[in-house]
Formats: C-alpha cells, sequence, structure tokens
C-alpha cells in the first residue's frame, strides 16, 4: 500500500481520537469535573490527548491493514486491461456500499469522530471491492456488458489446470494460450515457484535461464486474458518432492496436470490424475514428413523459382521438388529436404529422388 494512503489513514485515527476526547472532555466538564492544563480547558486537553493517542495507534491500525491488503498488491501486478476495469468497477461497487451502510454515522454523532471514521471504511470497502472485483472480472464484465452494451469477455472454462515447472520453463504454453486452446484458471503451486526461484537463482547459467525464463513466461502468463494465474499455497507438506506435491494436490483438488514431464505424466497418470502433457500434444502435431523421408507427389503446376513444380500431399501439404519442372502431370518420388511451417499452413521442400535409388 502507498505510504501516502497509510498517512491518510493514520490522519483518520487521530481525527477520531482528537474527536472523541474533545467529546469526553467536554462530558467532563459539564459534570462538573473540570481540568485545566495551562491554557488548555478541558476540552483541549481532551483533544491533545486523544490526538497523541490517535498517532500512536494510527500508524499501528494503518500498517495492520496495509499488510492484510499486501498480497493485493501481488494479484494486481501485470493485470490486462479488462482485469482494471473489474477492478475499478469493484471498487466504486465498495465504495457506494460502505458509504450507503456507513453514511446514517454521520447523522448520529459528532463529525469529529463519525467523518474519519465513515473515510477509513470507504477506503477499506473500496480497495477490498477492487481486489474482489479483479478475482472475479468475468462476472463482473459481463454484468457491465449487460447493462451498457459492451462486448462481453470470452467464456472461459471453470475447470483450473495444476501447472508444473516444466511448462514455464519451456514457455511454448504462451502460444498455446493465445492460439485460443487453453483458457481458465492455471494454479502455480508455491513449490513449483520455489523451484523456479531456485533455478534463477542458480550459478549455472544454464539453469540459470531457465529459472529466469520460467518466471518470465507466467508474468507473461498473468497479462493473457484468456487465462487467470492464481498462486497456490502447498497442499502437501508431507511430500518431499515437488513432482510429489503435485500429483497429491491435484489428486485432493481433482484438478488435471498440466505438464511437459513425460515421467511425470506417467507416475501422475497412473495415480488417477487426468493429465495434460503438453509434449504429446506437440508430438500429435508434428510435420506428417520429416527431412529425409521420401514421398510421392504428383507435380501440377511450376513453381516460382527457376526449375521448381508443385504438388501436394493427400492431406493438402504443398510439395515444393526443385529441378522437376519437366516432369510436370506426372507423379515423382521426392527426398525431403525442410519442412516450414508458416500462419498459411505447411510446406515441404525437396529434390528428386536420385536414378537407381531402390522404392
Amino acid at each position: 500500500m502507498p505510504a501516502v494512503v497509510v498517512e491518510v489513514l493514520r490522519f483518520c485515527v487521530v481525527v477520531f481520537f482528537a474527536g472523541l476526547g474533545f467529546v469526553v472532555g467536554d462530558a467532563l466538564a459539564g459534570d462538573g469535573g473540570a481540568v485545566r492544563v495551562g491554557p488548555l480547558q478541558t476540552a483541549g486537553v481532551g483533544v491533545l490527548l486523544g490526538a497523541a493517542i490517535g498517532y500512536v495507534l494510527g500508524g499501528v491500525v494503518a500498517r495492520l491493514t496495509a499488510r492484510s491488503l499486501a498480497a493485493a498488491e501481488e494479484v494486481l501486478t501485470d493485470r490486462s486491461a479488462e482485469q482494471i476495469l473489474a477492478g475499478m468497477a469493484g471498487a466504486v461497487l465498495g465504495v457506494l456500499l460502505a458509504g450507503g451502510v456507513t453514511w446514517p454515522l454521520l447523522l448520529t454523532g459528532s463529525a469529529l469522530i463519525t467523518v474519519p471514521l465513515f473515510v477509513f471504511v470507504v477506503i477499506v470497502a473500496g480497495t477490498l471491492g477492487y481486489r474482489l472485483g479483479v478475482l472475479r472480472r468475468e462476472s463482473v464484465l459481463n454484468v457491465i456488458s449487460a447493462r451498457t452494451g459492451l462486448a462481453a469477455p470470452p467464456q472461459t472454462s471453470s475447470l483450473p489446470r495444476l501447472l508444473d515447472s516444466s511448462v514455464a520453463v519451456d514457455g511454448r504454453v504462451l502460444d498455446v494460450v493465445r492460439a485460443g486452446f487453453l483458457h481458465g484458471t492455471l494454479l502455480v503451486p508455491e513449490p513449483v515457484l520455489a523451484e523456479l526461484q531456485g533455478l534463477a537463482d542458480a550459478g549455472d547459467d544454464t539453469r540459470r535461464g531457465r529459472g529466469r525464463r520460467g518466471l518470465e513466461t507466467l508474468a507473461a502468463l498473468r497479462r493473457e486474458r484468456a487465462v487467470d494465474v492464481e498462486v497456490v499455497p502447498d497442499e502437501a507438506p508431507e511430500a518431499p518432492e515437488v513432482d510429489a506435491k503435485l500429483v497429491r494436490m491435484a489428486l485432493d483438488r481433482g484438478v488435471p496436470l498440466l505438464t511437459l514431464d513425460t515421467a511425470l505424466a506417467k507416475v501422475a497418470a497412473l495415480s488417477g490424475v487426468r493429465v495434460m502433457n503438453l509434449h504429446a500434444l506437440a508430438l500429435s502435431l508434428r510435420p506428417p514428413v520429416v527431412a529425409g523421408e521420401v514421398v510421392s507427389v504428383l507435380l501440377l503446376k511450376p513453381g516460382k523459382e527457376a526449375g521448381q513444380a508443385v504438388g501436394y500431399l493427400d492431406d493438402g501439404t504443398m510439395v515444393v521438388a526443385e529441378g522437376s519442372r519437366d516432369a510436370l502431370g506426372s507423379e515423382v518420388r521426392v527426398v525431403v529436404t525442410s519442412v516450414l511451417t508458416t500462419a498459411n499452413g505447411r510446406m515441404v521442400f525437396g529434390r528428386p529422388e536420385p536414378a537407381g535409388v531402390a522404392p
């Protein structure tokens, strides 16, 4: 919490206790218990003592409030525009509710007491509303869109996934999210964060680079509107290893485990955990042909470069054969030299199979 907010909260407490001291002192003077200290009458003494007490207690109260809201700073770091909008809506709602509930206080007592108390409650309620708005941004934005006619945010799955450190270190999960194949809540256990932090602080350059890349991936995921990254505590302290903790937590929570570690995936699957293995996904999406493989293709048209001819595999993949323009209209065997994946699809480059090579 910014220091200025802490000081404002402290000032509210000081004014509150000063007002309380004034009311008490004035009441004592009216009952014949007048006290005079130098030029100060009873009410003045009450204000002075109340302000002193309020100054001491105000610092304690303000800092305790700051500590209770300290977790909000981590939650609000690197938030998307949608999350900020939802947080602002939550803050406004919190302020309005707090104002509506505490407004009668301004009419029932001395303003010196009720005004600082009113401001204190409004600030705390507004901060709490901001946090809740960010955490429940989809519900808040759906309500806003229904009232204002704005486009509603995309619906995401409510099923959380437990994230393994191997996924963060690899980094390709960002592309999966941005492609729209992964959404919802990603749960990052504290042991995984500790493991990434340990890698980032390692003396070895390779390990340090892996750890920093993992932390950067998590930070980038927090900015993606399709997913919510939530850090969860260690719920399996009895398990000595991080992998065992992940399996235990996935079983207890009944959520899938998102990993790139094949060994961990096998152990988790045998334990009854639903596993989402990004490595298996990558294998299933690998090119149908690889360099060095020989494919048969019907050459249909000339290519852009001299001597090139173009054909297509059964799945529609374009094959560019070098030095094969003379074979247009016929089926030739092509040795794959490279495979290029673009936004428009996959292209295979190759050359005619040398004569005399057995099929």
